[in-house]
């Protein structure tokens, strides 16, 4: 090679070597500030997206882990009212017992219902108010727990773990009043009729019942169809008006009964309307006809309406819901048992499902900890490895800007040929 002053190739050299040096340097002290192998898409594409996906993976696992845990946390509100609503129960045993025995007097059995009536107030309570973080928790609803490692399968059925608590109420545990329901789909007329028990409830105009005589007597009933020129609101306010004669008060119109003693409740049933629907419940009373005792039938004037009625052609006699007898009382009793037994089962399947919400968070954080290592095999710097790079980089570094520092040199010694 000659020598010359036109270009310094060692000097080039040495500065190409040093702007590599310079770089693997910078690249070793990103992964020891960092603590991270890959710091961009540069240093390692492949394991770049691997380590994403990983990441996506994880993410997706621990929130999978809390909606477990949320779940389990709702289950067990759930468990913990229904160990209250056992007792209750058990309370309930006591008192229905007591109230059997035949040395128990009348007076004694009502205390012992009323506090019988209030214990099924208060499992209606807990079965209405329990809520977990704003939510109802016993309804028919199934609540799905979502399990996911996000990796797309958002439609399979395994991600999905449902638990169902549902409802929870005295009548469904115990027994209730018997009931039915009548739906009018039609404007009511004059002359419709509608029997509950043993009273029968005539519709008819408010102007022809004012014009009625005072001193009428008998067990019909006569009912004001209510005069709004809006359909809608006439049929809605006249069936609110049947509902007040059921129960011997005032509806949205005018309630007349041809009876001298004046409007009175029906002693076989009770009723409230809603819309176009009036629903009957059975009292006491009525309970104690017996099947069919108290009669529902809808007919034939009646049928003209458009009446459509569920729950039977007659109100069927409910389960004892008292201690106000004996017999009541055994039949209470065989209730409560069963509804014991009920609750046990439930709490049995709520305590399943919280075991295998619990197996799932388990197996969730297993997963969360191999996949962790694993983005951590792949991101991670080795520090020793890194540091002893730094050591040999530093020295390059060094030698580097020396042998540049020399070859800038050499070429002054050019000049000495010219002296």
């Amino acid at each position: 090679m000659p020598i010359g002053i036109l270009n310094n190739i060692a000097s080039l050299a040495a500065e190409n070597d040093l702007t590599i040096t310079n770089n693997n340097l910078q690249n070793v002290l990103l992964q020891l500030s960092s603590g991270s192998r890959i710091n961009s898409g540069a240093d390692d594409a492949a394991g770049l997206a691997i380590a994403n996906g990983l990441e996506a993976n994880v993410s997706a696992l621990t929130q999978s882990a809390s909606n477990a845990n949320n779940g389990i946390g709702a289950l067990q509100v759930a468990d913990g009212s229904l160990a209250q609503v056992t007792t209750l129960l058990n309370r309930a045993v006591t008192l229905a017992t007591e109230a059997a025995t035949g040395t128990v007097g009348s007076s004694d059995r009502a205390a012992l219902n009323d506090e019988y009536q209030s214990i099924q107030a208060e499992i209606n309570r807990i079965g209405s108010n329990t809520n977990y973080n704003g939510t109802q928790v016993f309804t028919t609803n199934p609540t799905s727990i979502y399990i996911s490692d996000a990796t797309g399968n958002t439609s399979q059925a395994s991600n999905f773990i449902s638990v169902t608590t549902g409802t929870l109420s005295a009548p469904q545990l115990l027994g209730s009043a018997s009931g039915a329901t009548l739906s009018a789909n039609a404007a009511i007329k004059v002359g419709d009729a509608v029997t509950i028990g043993g009273t029968t409830y005539t519709f008819e105009t408010a102007a022809s019942l004012a014009a009625a005589p005072t001193g009428a007597t008998g067990a019909a009933v006569a009912v004001a169809i209510d005069g709004s020129a809006n359909p809608v609101t006439a049929l809605q306010n006249t069936l609110a008006n049947l509902a007040a004669a059921v129960n011997g008060g005032t509806g949205a119109g005018t309630v007349y009964q041809a009876d001298v003693a004046g409007p009175n409740p029906n002693v076989d049933s009770t009723a409230s309307a809603s819309g176009n629907t009036v629903t009957f419940t059975a009292t006491t009373t009525g309970e104690a006809l017996g099947p069919g005792g108290i009669a529902s039938t809808v007919n034939v004037a009646a049928t003209e309406l458009g009446f459509v009625q569920t729950g039977g052609t007659t109100f069927t006699n409910g389960s004892t819901s008292d201690l106000l007898t004996a017999t009541d009382a055994e039949a209470a009793l065989a209730n409560i048992d069963s509804a014991i037994q009920t609750v046990a089962l439930t709490r049995g399947n709520i305590g399943a499902s919280i075991n295998r919400l619990q197996s799932a968070s388990n197996v969730i954080s297993n997963q969360v900890t191999n996949l962790t290592s694993a983005e951590n095999t792949i991101t991670a710097a080795d520090i020793p490895t890194a540091v002893a790079n730094l050591t040999s980089y530093s020295i390059l570094e060094q030698t580097g800007i020396s042998a540049l520092a020399q070859a800038n040199q050499q070429q002054q010694l050019v000049l000495k040929l010219l002296q």
